[in-house]
């Protein structure tokens, strides 16, 4: 049967109100309104006008409703700045991914969860817990996808062009999720997820929210990047961008993230800081990274999609079984699936068609 719930979800997705979609597909609002709360059933032709005006294949509005993200658990990097349709369109983006790792749960054994709840630690020591109990200690991390992937959290790429849509994260029962815009630089992009993980934990139940929360995710990432220790020990003075720009590569962060950092463990002082950060704006490296790193991939969705084309399937067929608009899919992993760096110590590896094993 027709399913409403679904076409209100479509209609989200792209970030269209009501009124909007009801001029785009020449409906009346009062017979959308109808549509999407299940009073009535659209005529094939409209359900056609519908489909088109959405870009979705009509077949999308068949079947079970998805499962919808608690919006008051999630998470997101740039709250103030997001505006409701754009709110909306990354929840449900995030209905598309649980139905898609519900999927991949039932075909493949992936890290289970071990993200501790560090709730009431401060930002720097859940940091150093986290870096003691994954096993890295203090060496700097090469992929951060890589790394979260093997430690259970789910990762999936945003696929919004708008620089508010930036990341978040949510808990969905003990599962962790992560999604993060790949149109970021990469360098953003590892503080993003960083700064996500921070979030799922220290704020899984919740409070503080808002500004504090954000302060904390952002210390947190801070020193999961950065640990303090390999930030003292650089062993000369920083009085310059240029020397700044040296230091990065070894954190594979921002210059900004940086000479934050540098300020925060002492290493510079408060007028080093603020020459450095007027000179990052006159070179236009707030909304350019200077010298980029190739973007991290998924080491999950490079066996995942092995596996597929080992037994003959595409992530078109994917589509097709579960249900989601195959631009939607490709959306969630674009980028996921290219050749990535090496990761950490942990990997995912493949032992079996269909099947995935974490190892050390």
């Amino acid at each position: 049967m027709f399913n409403g719930e679904k076409l209100a979800l479509a209609r989200r997705r792209v970030g269209l109100t009501k009124v909007a979609l009801a001029q785009k597909a020449g409906i009346t609002t009062r017979a959308l309104n109808a549509f999407e709360n299940g009073e009535y059933t659209p005529s094939e032709a409209t359900e056609q006008l519908l489909a088109q005006a959405l870009g979705f294949p009509a077949s999308f509005f068949y079947g079970e409703s998805l499962e919808e993200l608690d919006e008051h658990g999630v998470s997101f990097r740039s709250l103030k700045r997001m505006t409701a349709s754009q709110k909306h369109a990354a929840l449900a983006a995030g209905s598309f991914a649980y139905e898609i790792n519900k999927w991949i749960d039932q075909r493949f054994s992936l890290p289970l969860p071990n993200v501790p709840n560090l709730h009431g630690e401060s930002p720097s020591n859940a940091a150093r817990i986290v870096r003691d109990e994954w096993g890295i200690g203090k060496l700097s991390i090469s992929n951060m996808i890589h790394l979260v992937e093997a430690n259970g959290v789910r990762v999936y790429s945003l696929f919004e062009n708008a620089k508010e849509v930036d990341a978040f994260s949510v808990w969905n029962g003990n599962t962790p999720f992560i999604f993060s815009n790949r149109l970021k630089s990469s360098a953003h992009r590892r503080f993003d997820i960083a700064h996500e993980l921070g979030h799922l934990v220290l704020h899984r139940h919740g409070a503080p929210s808002g500004p504090v929360a954000e302060k904390e995710a952002d210390q947190f990432a801070s020193a999961f990047l950065m640990p303090s220790d390999t930030i003292k020990a650089i062993g000369f003075s920083i009085e310059s961008l240029d020397a700044v720009l040296r230091l990065k590569e070894r954190w594979m962060v921002s210059p900004g993230a940086l000479t934050r950092r540098l300020k925060d463990t002492g290493m510079i002082s408060e007028w080093t800081y603020r020459s450095i950060c007027i000179e990052i704006s006159q070179r236009g490296y707030r909304t350019s990274e200077p010298n980029d790193y190739p973007h991290e991939t998924s080491k999950v969705w490079q066996k995942i999609t092995e596996s597929l084309r080992a037994s003959g399937q595409t992530l078109q067929s994917v589509s097709d079984e579960i249900g989601i608009p195959y631009d939607e899919l490709q959306k969630l992993v674009w980028g996921l699936v290219t050749v990535g760096i090496p990761s950490d110590s942990k990997a995912i590896q493949s032992t079996r068609r269909g099947s995935l094993k974490l190892v050390n």
